[in-house]
């Protein structure tokens, strides 16, 4: 039996954990006052954990995807660091050097024992509304603590570190939060891959592309608290905690607001359904495959966001029509009649204030697949699966898939309907092995 990647990093985080809390109760808890200063904040950091908005469509998470979809739901932008306040201070308390003046003596195992039993303890509110940490992020915590803490706390407690003081100290701290910041975009990035089978380049691009915004917050607040409790004492704790709690409530805003254009995007979408021109469920789920078709093909966040939209809005060009479409089934017209359609729908995006790429993806997913952008390839292909897949009865994602694997000499882009058969092929083995993705939207 092969050990997945996410599993090892789940085995290491165990060992890593077990390992300091049997040194931490053979040893003893040294400089209690700090250590129950920097578990509070930890503590409170999880407890003001932003878990991004629940979906407004009625749907619970992961309701409604379809096979293959291996996301949940996106209601809003991706959260890279739900719990700012937690990671700032698990990192301040694993270089922390000294505290009002004087010298700590608390060292690595004591620092990853406090800052997973504070998690743990910040999230018992989460857990109780089942919205609790999960195995993946608790490891990449611990492992990220751990790695910055056995980096400083050694060699800080023989000396090393004497002579380093000012701008020295100061950059010494930013360039191991950095590091760990890298170290843990790559573990998040590992998991990922390893959970969904998305491709690892891309996935790893994405994560380090959203550290400059909260992770880098994170990085300096970390090293202003260790260096602020340094010469102030424990008291600068809850000064310092105010910036970043502000941060954190202005992305939750933001967040919001995403969330709110999304679910008119998605509203907007369904106006074909209420009409009764296309099944119910239709535009979500070509909206959800063609999310997971992306990813195996190495598209970027920004660009997964378009390609939803466009997916979403897909039909809205029947709308226009005199005579509505049997089924909704576009696939099956002659070419000129689907290239008509998508410039209606093209024409109706434009009205919408929404991104003019979107309205271009949508206008251009009737032309040869040659001339097409990716984007639009994969929404002409994932339209087609799912019109014959449900046209087809029991044995029909067989049948459509093989339909799609005969069209590519001409409508249909044969690494699409490729990376299609690739994803129908994980979901089902993940559905076979109760395997999936914990930290859904997760973007991780």
């Amino acid at each position: 039996m092969t050990l997945r990647p996410h599993t090892l990093v789940h085995a290491c985080a165990a060992a890593l954990a077990a390992g300091c809390l049997g040194a931490t109760l053979w040893h003893g808890i040294a400089e209690r006052g700090a250590a129950l200063a920097f578990g509070l904040l930890v503590a409170v950091g999880e407890l003001t954990r932003h878990h991004g908005p629940r979906p407004r469509d009625g749907r619970r998470p992961g309701e409604g995807v379809p096979p293959g979809a291996g996301t949940q739901p996106r209601d809003g932008p991706r959260i890279r660091q739900a719990a700012p306040l937690a990671a700032a201070g698990s990192l301040a308390y694993a270089l922390l050097g000294e505290a009002g003046g004087r010298p700590s003596h608390h060292g690595a195992a004591q620092v990853v024992t406090v800052v997973l039993a504070a998690s743990l303890l910040g999230s018992v509110p989460h857990i109780g509304r089942g919205r609790g940490p999960t195995r993946d992020r608790l490891a990449r915590r611990t492992l990220t603590v751990g790695f910055v803490a056995v980096c400083f706390q050694p060699l800080y407690g023989r000396g090393t570190f004497d002579d380093w003081g000012g701008p020295a100290h100061a950059l010494l701290l930013l360039a191991l939060l950095s590091l760990s910041a890298l170290c843990d975009a790559v573990l998040a990035a590992a998991l990922a891959h390893s959970r969904t089978g998305w491709p690892f380049p891309p996935v790893l691009r994405d994560e380090l592309r959203a550290l400059p915004g909260i992770g880098a917050a994170v990085v300096a607040t970390g090293a202003v608290m260790a260096l602020g409790v340094a010469v102030v004492g424990l008291w600068a704790l809850p000064l310092l905690s105010v910036p970043l709690l502000l941060a954190q409530l202005s992305y939750r805003r933001y967040a919001a607001v995403r969330a709110t254009y999304r679910q008119t995007i998605a509203s907007l979408a369904r106006a074909t359904e209420i009409a009764g021109c296309t099944p119910a469920g239709h535009a979500r789920r070509v909206a959800d495959l063609s999310q997971s078709v992306g990813r195996d093909l190495g598209l970027t966040e920004p660009d997964l966001t378009v390609l939803e939209y466009a997916a979403l809005m897909h039909d809205i060009g029947q709308l226009s029509l005199v005579d509505p479409v049997p089924a909704g089934a576009t696939a099956a017209l002659p070419a000129p009649e689907q290239r008509r359609i998508a410039l209606l729908g093209g024409a109706v995006v434009r009205q919408t204030g929404v991104d003019p790429k979107v309205a271009g993806i949508v206008e251009r997913q009737a032309e040869p697949h040659r001339e097409q952008p990716l984007a639009a390839r994969i929404v002409r292909v994932v339209n087609a699966y799912d019109e014959k897949s449900r046209a087809g009865g029991p044995g029909g994602p067989l049948t459509a898939l093989e339909e799609l694997r005969l069209g590519t000499a001409g409508a249909y882009a044969p690494q699409v309907v490729e990376s299609l058969a690739r994803v129908l092929s994980r979901a089902a083995g993940a559905g076979e092995h109760g395997d999936g993705y914990e930290d859904g939207g997760g973007r991780p």
